[in-house]
């Protein structure tokens, strides 16, 4: 018996914390390829009477990114600018070529996205490379190197593709060239602006679901608070002699007159959670409907509180109707089970300010109702 209440316990804790979030051993795939196209405005050197259209075709890049995590993470890029005169500038007709390596940080995931989309991304990027602008019909060539930034935006389409938005710009070192091809010497500092806008594609590789840019890890909070709960119900188990009474009909196990399911209903080890601004239960919250549930009906003189709460984001006003609403909907799972309105008690809590605010992991579990049997 007791292996079996800890057992349970652990288990249907450990369902409520993956309903909430992907725990630090979720497997995610961190390779992807990045494919894109757009338009550019090389900024400076020019020479006089020389100039492109704002903006300018044509620029195609390359890249392939690794993600440690779901935040940070390397990516190596290749780039292809043409430069070509606009209608009134004298003609001209540049090349220029790039490969960085550069460091990605996951801005979706670091600014918790998640809480209202899980749809949009968002990706900074910055590094160093190498440069060549030539111009063929002048017969040069000028190599440098480079610093590159940017922020990329992203659209889920699907687990595998991303569409993307990226506007970069490259600072060149050391560019004994302008644009236009005439010689510039003595740039010594990054006198080289050029401008990127680009759209395409992000393709996942791996044989998981999801990638790191879509995925949610939580800290080790929730679990060590799993943990400890388990260890304060093996340590109530061990203070219980090994005698069992069963009464008949069944109604409730009771370990030294103690009756250990309504001690864990009311310690909240049974919760039903939400997504943000949603008042319908998530999948996973059904077990622990179901335990509140058996209970009821094996105790049909038991009553039960259902305490509803939200998250701080938003008003208190707003907050105070969301937790109401969540209480009510699962008032009306339990009323459709056959379990009398008169028996259920429905107590708003609105905001629950003993989480924390600014922590995505926490406030995963302030959207929730607790229950309270009396």
């Amino acid at each position: 018996m007791k292996k079996i209440v800890i057992t349970l316990a652990f288990a249907l804790s450990l369902m409520h914390a993956k309903a909430q979030t992907e725990n630090n051993t979720t497997k995610y795939n961190k390779w992807s390829v990045e494919l894109a196209g757009g338009v550019n405005k090389p900024q400076k050197p020019f020479t006089d009477n020389y100039f492109t259209s704002t903006p300018s075709p044509w620029v195609g890049d390359l890249g392939v990114r690794y993600m440690f995590n779901n935040k940070f993470g390397l990516k190596a890029d290749f780039g292809y600018n043409s430069l070509t005169n606009k209608n009134n500038s004298l003609d001209f007709d540049s090349k220029y070529y790039r490969a960085d390596l550069q460091a990605v940080a996951n801005l979706g995931r670091i600014m918790n996205f998640e809480t209202w989309t899980n749809t949009i991304g968002l990706l900074g990027h910055a590094g160093f490379g190498v440069a060549q602008l030539e111009n063929k019909d002048l017969h040069v060539k000028d190599r440098m190197g480079n610093f590159i930034t940017g922020i990329t935006g992203q659209i889920k389409l699907s687990n595998r593709i991303a569409l993307t938005g990226d506007l970069s710009a490259i600072f060149n070192a050391s560019q004994d060239l302008t644009f236009d091809g005439a010689a510039a010497p003595g740039n010594r500092g990054f006198s080289g602006i050029l401008f990127n806008g680009t759209v395409g594609l992000n393709v996942y590789l791996g044989k998981n679901a999801k990638h790191a840019d879509w995925i949610i890890i939580s800290d080790n909070t929730d679990i060590a608070a799993l943990e400890s709960k388990v260890a304060n119900l093996e340590e109530l188990v061990k203070q219980t002699p090994k005698q069992v009474i069963v009464e008949k009909p069944v109604t409730t196990t009771v370990l030294n007159d103690k009756d250990v399911v309504k001690e864990m209903i009311n310690d909240k080890y049974y919760s039903v959670y939400f997504d943000f601004n949603k008042a319908t239960p998530i999948e996973n919250s059904t077990a622990a409907i179901d335990v509140v549930l058996n209970y009821l009906r094996k105790n049909p003189s038991a009553s039960l509180d259902l305490v509803g709460y939200a998250d701080q984001v938003g008003s208190d006003a707003y907050n105070e109707k969301l937790s109401t609403t969540r209480a009510n909907n699962v008032k009306t799972i339990f009323e459709k089970a056959g379990i009398a309105s008169s028996r259920l008690n429905v107590v708003a809590q609105g905001a629950d300010t003993s989480i924390q605010k600014d922590s995505e992991e926490a406030r995963r579990l302030a959207r929730r109702v607790t229950f309270k049997v009396k």
